[in-house]
């Protein structure tokens, strides 16, 4: 009971006087900074300015006028001119005009104009033609003119005759070979084969260059001469 009795409740002191001495601490630290502000703050006093007198510019010099140029004397020349000679003119020559008093009766004719003639024709060049040699048997190749005979028409004992025209090339060979006539197709058969792989020819000829040509040849089948 002494322990809690110790420790007991104890009146509050008064607010007011608690706010006023707080008042009071406050004032105390905002007037000591108002009186000791000064002495923090640095002083900054304007420094003074120099003057000096600036010199009058003098005038410039004077400018001096242009000297006379001393005067050159040409001296004449020594040499003498060259000449020119005269240019050559050609005299006039006088022509004297005959003249008479006697009038003819009648004035003379006027002069006629030469009438053209009809207009001439010029004939057309003749160009010169080459030469033209036709194609000729090859003698060498006499042997292989003759077809065989064909074994039908040998059978049947017949003669034949066929006539063809051929066209002989450049080389001397047999290109083509058309009918003209034959006894039978037998004969114009045989005939044509020959013509193809056995005759040989000298080709014709043109102002000595060769070319191709038809010829016409004909060929006889006899029974006697087999």
């Amino acid at each position: 009971m002494s322990t809690y009795a110790a420790t007991g409740y104890q009146p509050r002191k008064p607010r007011a006087a608690s706010l006023g001495a707080a008042f009071l601490i406050n004032g105390a630290i905002i007037a000591g900074m108002i009186y000791s502000a000064p002495d923090f703050v640095k002083k900054v006093l304007p420094e003074s300015i120099g003057t000096y007198n600036v010199p009058d510019v003098p005038p410039p010099p004077p400018i001096e006028p242009p000297k006379e140029q001393p005067k050159i004397e040409h001296k004449a020349l020594t040499q003498p001119l060259p000449t020119v000679p005269e240019p050559i003119v050609p005299s006039r020559v006088e022509r004297t005009v005959e003249s008479t008093t006697v009038i003819p009766e009648f004035p003379p004719l006027p002069i006629k104009p030469v009438e053209p003639g009809p207009p001439v024709k010029a004939e057309p060049r003749v160009e010169p033609v080459a030469p033209f040699v036709g194609a000729t048997r090859d003698g060498r190749y006499a042997g292989d003119f003759q077809p065989e005979y064909p074994a039908s028409e040998l059978r049947l004992e017949r003669d034949g005759k066929v006539s063809v025209k051929v066209l002989v090339g450049t080389n001397g060979r047999v290109k083509a070979v058309e009918q003209l006539s034959a006894t039978s197709q037998a004969f114009f058969d045989a005939t044509r084969r020959q013509a193809l792989s056995k005759w040989r020819f000298k080709p014709a000829t043109r102002g000595g260059v060769a070319e191709e040509s038809w010829m016409t040849l004909s060929v006889t089948f006899r029974i006697q001469d087999q």
